[in-house]
């Protein structure tokens, strides 16, 4: 037999994901807070609230969310995440720059 034979699938695959058995309770999201417009969105993740250890834990949930979500997500509900991550993203930046830990370039 050549090396090129490909393996089978099993028959009996899995139907849980790894990612549905995470949990956290270091962030606490309001119900409901995904369906809501990107600034909405953006704002309450950066808030201490939900998220205590800062806006990039917020920007980690977020990412969580869609990949999570995949093809369960309509077109304009993505867009309008990609947009919160976005904002959130300038969110950060800012926090960053005011507290003077932006990332520098390293010298060549």
């Amino acid at each position: 037999m050549s090396g090129t034979a490909t393996a089978k699938k099993s028959s009996t695959t899995k139907t849980r994901r790894w990612s549905a058995s995470v949990t956290t309770d270091s962030t606490h999201p309001p119900d409901g807070l995904f369906n809501k417009s990107a600034a909405v969105v953006a704002r309450t993740l950066a808030s201490k609230k939900v998220s205590p250890k800062g806006p990039g834990s917020g920007m980690r949930m977020l990412t969580f969310y869609i990949n999570r979500a995949g093809r369960n997500l309509s077109a304009s509900r993505r867009a309008e995440l990609e947009k919160a991550k976005e904002v959130l993203s300038e969110r950060i930046a800012r926090v960053k720059k005011q507290n003077g830990t932006a990332r520098r370039t390293r010298p060549s």
